[in-house]
This record gives C-alpha cells, structure tokens and sequence, in this order.
C-alpha cells in the first residue's frame, strides 16, 4: 500500500462536521469575518502600542520611546501587507509571499547604521503585533470556556 492509493478526501469527524448548512458557507461570510478579526486585532494592536510607549517614556527616555514606536509602525505595516497577501490568497494566488520579512531586514540595517536608533527597542517594537496575537487567543480561550447561554 503506497501513500498514493490512499484517499485524501476529507471525512467528517464529527457530528458537528456533517450539520446542514456547513457545506452551504459562502466565502463572503469568511472574507467578512476576516475584516472584522482584522478590524478588532488593528484595534488591539493601537491600544498595546499606545500604553507600551507611554510606559516605554516613563520608564527610560523619549529616543527610546520612539525608536519602540518606529518598530510598532514597521510592524503594522507588516501585518497589513499580510493581511492584503492572506485577501488575494484564494483569488489570486496559490501561496503567501515571503518579501514581508524584507521590512524587517530593511528597518534592522537602518537601525544598525544610524546612531540615533537602537536595535532592540525597534525589534521589540516590531513584535508587539505577536503579543497582541497571544492577547487575543487568551481572550478567546477565556471567552470560549464560559457557558454560551441557551437560544431560543
């Protein structure tokens, strides 16, 4: 038996799987549902930067603050040119591009020939979107534990 005679159909795990309506999911409902996740993660995303600079300024200088805000906006760019890649995905193209990462690597070199800019606090800058990411799927999960109350 090779894996080539085995059948790569999907088969439904569960009940929940075979439920009416699943098949029927047109793919305007998941693009909508996409640009609200995008919506509420920008959102997130804003406010995280926002209380982190301030903190950032308190905490150890303005330069500092600002080269943390510098990787933030690197890093919105960057989910932003992701999320444009991940709308073409099914449209357009087969897979994701991979010149996303350039931008890091563009704003890292500049960050290392100026004397102005610090390289840890941008690089730190450019991650706040990962923590957003695991703010929103702890906020989920919470969500998702507490009892879904009864529709009529």
């Amino acid at each position: 038996m090779s894996l080539s005679d085995e059948s790569t159909d999907p088969t439904p795990t569960t009940r929940q799987d075979t439920q009416s309506g699943f098949e029927d999911t047109e793919p305007v409902d998941s693009m909508q549902e996409f640009y609200k996740l995008y919506q509420e993660f920008l959102v997130i995303t804003l406010v995280l930067t926002g209380i982190i600079f301030i903190s950032v300024w308190i905490f150890y200088s303005l330069n500092i603050a600002l080269n943390y805000l510098l990787g933030a906006a690197t890093g919105m760019v960057y989910v932003r040119m992701l999320a444009k890649d991940v709308e073409r995905l099914g449209q357009e193209k087969r897979q994701l591009s991979k010149n996303r990462f350039a931008l890091l690597v563009i704003i890292i070199l500049v960050a290392s020939r100026w004397n102005q800019l610090q390289i840890l606090p941008i690089f730190l800058g450019f991650l706040t979107y990962k923590a957003t990411l695991i703010f929103y799927v702890i906020r989920e999960s919470f969500l998702s534990a507490l009892p879904n109350p009864r529709q009529p």
